[in-house]
């Protein structure tokens, strides 16, 4: 199945270290290569990057992996297609705009009988049952807050339960943000690290490639990355537990919720 990546912090930080090791493995160390994206919050706006092609590959992955863009709140997406083509439409991350915010959803699993009904506020572009499902979970936060923006808290307690509904019918991992927070459910698999000082070095298990955030940070600084699968070999990477909800801000995770939504695996 695909492979997510996010990153929340205190102040915009880029994420090239560990994309660095997660490219690779959108079809060089594993087998992911049916497509890639990754989203950038940058105060208001999203600088959004798809590609269909593998991402060890991809020209617009490798520029990515470079640029050094700087962002509170990062989702990054690599795919191994369950239901929908090979296709741009079908590409994570997926985004749309609710409240005046744009937000952010990738989707890690198979939902392979969820059909819910659509009311025509959210509209998947593409067919996937990834793009279904955050469409669906749009149009019912837009149902049980109306015309207010949620707050993180808020946001957080809702989907508690609305996640319920989705992930009974599959695996749910998926990450969620509007920019404020970021929120990731792990239904079956997903793992997270807070870097904050005293700050070590890091070393990828997918590429040779080490850094020391001692000499690139601040004191202050706090990061949260989050990973299906951890992305260094040599930090303390805190596994999720299957049915969990997490609240991420500031660089760290301020909330978690034990619910039943989406421990099912499907094959």
């Amino acid at each position: 199945m695909c492979q997510l990546l996010g990153m929340n912090c205190n102040v915009p930080t880029d994420i090239c270290f560990s994309f660095t090791g997660f490219q690779a493995r959108g079809g060089a160390t594993d087998v992911h290569a049916d497509g890639w994206g990754i989203a950038f919050f940058e105060q208001r706006g999203v600088r959004l990057f798809l590609d269909p092609q593998p991402s060890c590959t991809s020209p617009i992955a490798a520029l990515v992996r470079e640029y050094p863009i700087r962002s509170k709140n990062v989702v990054a997406h690599i795919r191994k297609a369950t239901q929908g083509v090979v296709a741009l439409e079908n590409t994570h991350p997926f985004m749309r705009e609710a409240w005046g915010r744009y937000w952010i959803f990738a989707h890690n699993g198979n939902l392979p009988s969820f059909s819910p009904t659509l009311d025509g506020s959210f509209l998947p572009v593409g067919n996937t049952d990834s793009e279904r499902a955050f469409c669906w979970l749009l149009q019912s936060l837009r149902q049980r807050f109306g015309e207010m923006l949620p707050g993180p808290d808020a946001l957080f307690d809702a989907l508690c339960e609305i996640s319920l509904e989705p992930g009974s019918h599959g695996e749910f991992n998926f990450l969620l943000s509007n920019g404020d927070c970021l929120i990731a459910h792990a239904s079956t698999r997903l793992a997270y690290i807070e870097r904050k000082a005293p700050f070590a070095e890091a070393h990828l298990k997918d590429e040779d490639v080490t850094v020391d955030f001692s000499e690139v940070t601040t004191p202050d600084d706090r990061v949260a990355v989050i990973a299906t699968v951890p992305l260094t070999d040599n930090e303390p990477w805190q596994t999720m537990p299957p049915g969990s909800l997490w609240l991420f801000e500031e660089g760290l995770a301020r909330r978690q919720a034990t619910t039943t939504a989406g421990i099912r695996q499907t094959p």
